[in-house]
């Protein structure tokens, strides 16, 4: 007789455990273990039948791997915890007994710090895991930074998620690493690439944050330890890969004053070094040897003289194919219905040298971090500012001569309306009245620099001028897909055939349809007194006569005639129709001819209607007959394709329905902007 299996010790009861087995097993808090899952990455698991898995009736249970508690019985932060909760009831029995600098002393000297240098390397064997999973630290820490001190975020968590993203970004403006920006309603996206690896993240923007209490910071506060010892250790990898000495040098005060990026001065790890001067070997003096070295020389290159092995033309060849090799290559189409393969970023060369040979001047209303950093990051090396907005500006004057382009981002204003600017001292750095335009200056607005970024190469500026209305600002990571709507692409590019003709008359359609609702209201409208009278001999009907029996009965029997239609309907009524016209054009030549006018310019009309309806027709058979052969190819197919088939063509329609309405949208907008301009 086989041996019967205990229940619990096999399948999915075994691989998973609850959460309060867990907290059990490893004998620690519930916001202890928290922490720890946070610190090593371990996540809830959701078992496929929680039954089986369960050993209780609770239907609401978190469910662990076993595996991943089993690991958890030997982390070194075990016994942190447990040394934290002990000197918790040692400060707690002081505190009963009065004795607080006897507490004060214990938290002061006896805490235990924890360290998560283990923990980084073992969930990151490799940098570029670390660099891969950079995206949500750099989110949380810059939010972090942003934060407004209070009692559940501490003023030292906010000022070391400063210091760490500021290196950062000191780090991609050196290596000119970051390649597209993104100004959306929750912040502004960055791009950079490191190593290979694209790096996204989120500044929030730098307005009044109201810290909420619907939000457990303990579990952020978890998450920001992690993060700044990751980040912390990115960094030093990443300054030490390209020869600086990390940490850089920081100036409190020049912080203190608003300086931000200005305020870490970075350095090589050889500065102040002196080179190691190569001593000569016994019995040779300096002297010999450069005569040997010249002697040597010259025999070499008889040598190669002779064999006819010119090594100059080579190195010239070489640096020309080093040069060459920088620029990116480019995929073409080979064709026109091919697909479009995405096109490489630029090189770190040409984003150093995008914004190299100008000088910018910030202006006191655009937001001067987010601009500061994208300058320096493609290669511009000298910014400034009005010294009201901080300290680290190459120049706080504003009318320096210097400067080739100034941001500004309010609109241009009568002089009337400006304020006048107070004189100002010999010493004092001289003001500009506002609106004022010095010339040979470009200005700008702040969407030029972000648009240039991800275009790769400078706009026109004359676009994105003040109180311009400014282009349309895409995100660079969404493409423009075939059939969708491209706002930057003309209403000409994008419309298929026949739809601005069929928009038209759907706007004559209904421009009609509102006059003749304005004619019918206008002959609705009677007197009061013509109303009573109708009121008082007509009354009210109640039941039809037998006169409109006999009429309902005879268009009854019309509107089944005109059902059925025959088989010419369709030829009958276009022969009606050009009857119909011809007659018109008839009377509208008499008419012309009473007024004393040529009968051409009354008969343009009628020819471009003619034109219009035959066009219509023309697109409607089309239509037709692109739906019949559709169908006669879904009889062909099997269950399953069709199926597939009718799901993509629901989906391109979703799509292509969208387009027309931002395309007809656009229309209407266009044709205001034209009827306001005459």
């Amino acid at each position: 007789m086989a041996k019967i299996k205990k229940k619990g010790t096999s399948g999915q009861a075994k691989n998973y455990i609850t959460r309060t087995q867990a907290v059990r097993k490893l004998q620690i808090s519930l916001p202890d273990f928290r922490r720890l899952c946070i610190f090593k990455g371990i996540y809830p698991r959701e078992p496929r039948n929680k039954k089986k898995a369960s050993k209780t009736s609770t239907p609401n249970t978190t469910f662990y791997y076993t595996k991943d508690i089993q690991y958890l019985l030997h982390e070194p932060l075990l016994n942190k915890f447990r040394d934290q909760k002990a000197l918790a009831k040692k400060i707690a029995r002081s505190l009963g007994r009065g004795e607080v600098s006897d507490a004060a002393r214990l938290e002061k000297n006896h805490a235990p710090k924890l360290t998560l240098d283990h923990v980084i390397k073992e969930r990151y064997p490799t940098f570029i895991d670390a660099l891969r999973d950079l995206d949500d630290a750099l989110s949380l820490l810059f939010l972090f930074a942003t934060l407004p001190s209070d009692k559940h975020v501490p003023p030292k968590t906010i000022a070391l998620c400063q210091r760490l993203c500021h290196e950062f970004q000191h780090y991609l403006i050196v290596t000119n690493s970051l390649r597209k920006s993104f100004l959306s309603i929750k912040g502004i996206y960055y791009q950079a690439t490191i190593q290979g690896q694209d790096i996204m993240w989120l500044v929030p923007y730098r307005f009044v944050q109201r810290v909420n209490g619907d939000v457990d910071y303990r579990i952020m506060a978890t998450f920001v330890d992690f993060y700044t010892t990751l980040l912390g250790f990115v960094n030093f990898r990443l300054y030490s890969t390209i020869g600086l000495r990390y940490p850089p040098k920081f100036d409190t005060r020049s912080d203190e004053n608003g300086a931000e990026l200005a305020a870490f001065t970075l350095e090589g790890r050889t500065v102040g070094d002196k080179p190691k001067a190569i001593e000569p070997s016994k019995g040779q003096t300096n002297g010999s040897n450069k005569e040997v070295s010249k002697e040597v020389q010259a025999k070499v290159d008889k040598v190669i003289k002779s064999a006819g092995l010119d090594q100059t033309k080579d190195e010239q060849a070489m640096d020309t194919t080093e040069e060459s090799t920088d620029a990116i290559d480019r995929f073409e189409p080979t064709a026109p219905e091919a697909d479009t393969l995405p096109q490489p970023d630029m090189s770190g060369n040409e984003a150093g040298a995008l914004f190299a040979p100008f000088v910018f001047y910030i202006s006191r209303e655009a937001p001067k971090a987010p601009l500061e950093f994208i300058l320096r990051s493609f290669g511009c090396k000298r910014i400034g500012w009005d010294a009201v907005m901080g300290d680290g500006a190459f120049t706080h004057d504003e009318t320096d001569p210097r400067i080739t382009h100034q941001i500004v981002d309010r609109p241009q204003l009568p002089a009337e309306s400006l304020p006048a600017v107070p004189a100002a001292s010999e010493n004092a750095v001289q003001k500009v009245k506002p609106g004022t335009r010095i010339p040979g200056r470009t200005y700008v607005q702040p969407q030029w620099v972000w648009d240039c970024i991800n275009d790769g190469k400078l706009l026109r500026a004359d676009l994105y001028g003040p109180g311009a209305t400014l282009p349309p600002h895409l995100s660079p990571w969404v493409k423009p897909s075939r059939g969708g709507y491209d706002p930057r692409a003309s209403l000409a590019e994008q419309e298929e055939e026949g739809e601005a003709e069929m928009a038209e008359d759907v706007e004559d359609a209904e421009d009609s349809d509102e006059e003749m609702a304005d004619d019918a209201a206008a002959v609705n409208e009677k007197p009061a007194e013509e109303s009573e009278d109708e009121s008082v001999d007509g009354g009210m009907d109640v039941a039809g006569t037998d006169d409109d029996e006999s009429d309902s009965e005879e268009g009854s029997d019309e509107e089944a005639d005109e059902a059925f239609g025959g088989f010419e309907e369709e030829a009958a009524s276009e022969s009606e129709d050009d009857d119909e016209a011809a007659r018109n054009q008839h009377q509208r030549e008499l008419e012309a001819e009473a007024a004393g006018l040529p009968f051409s310019s009354s008969g343009a009309k009628d020819e471009a209607a003619k034109k219009k309806t035959s066009q219509s027709k023309k697109l409607a058979a089309k239509k037709r007959q692109e739906e019949e052969e559709l169908e006669r190819q879904k009889m062909m197919m099997s269950r399953k394709k069709r199926k597939l088939l009718e799901k993509m063509m629901h989906s391109n329609k979703k799509q292509s329905d969208e387009a027309a309405k931002l395309r007809s949208k656009r229309r209407k907008l266009e044709k205001g902007e034209k009827g306001s301009q005459k």
